[in-house]
């Protein structure tokens, strides 16, 4: 019996054995999960980081550039409106000269062009002073033709 009592102890020994040697590469495997998940969790707390500052610097370069969009709107309506302005001036510049000039035709005993062809009747009557003025032409070469 003495050597049944040894023979089992030495099957005991050989599977504590075995646990010891499978817990020192668990626990080494455990260690570099450990180590792997801090340093992933590292990163992740950088690449957050990394996003914050990108979002503020984004957020900065939106408000800039909607801040010089509004500037540019402004200038562009400041610049419509004095055109509008001048273009306005303009007309009516134009409209007074245009009058001016009427007045001084009608001063002289000529008729505005315009208003002849407005009015339809005054039309022939430019058209006969055009025959008068072609005929002294005419006789002033000596040859008179006929038509």
């Amino acid at each position: 019996m003495a050597s049944s009592d040894s023979t089992p102890s030495v099957p005991i020994s050989a599977p504590l054995a075995t646990k010891k040697e499978n817990n020192t590469p668990v626990g080494s495997k455990i260690a570099e999960l450990n180590e792997s998940r801090a340093e992933l969790l590292s990163r992740i707390q950088g690449l957050k980081l990394d996003l914050q500052n990108w979002r503020s610097k984004l957020d900065t370069q939106v408000k800039i550039y909607r801040d010089e969009l509004t500037d540019l709107k402004k200038t562009l309506n400041v610049e419509v409106d004095q055109l509008r302005t001048e273009f306005q001036d303009l007309r009516n510049t134009l409209h007074q000269q245009h009058e001016d000039v009427t007045a001084s035709l009608r001063n002289l005993g000529l008729q505005d062009v315009s208003e002849g062809v407005k009015d339809g009747e005054e039309q022939p009557k430019v058209e006969a002073k055009d025959e008068e003025m072609q005929t002294p032409a005419i006789k002033e070469n000596g040859k008179e033709m006929e038509n």
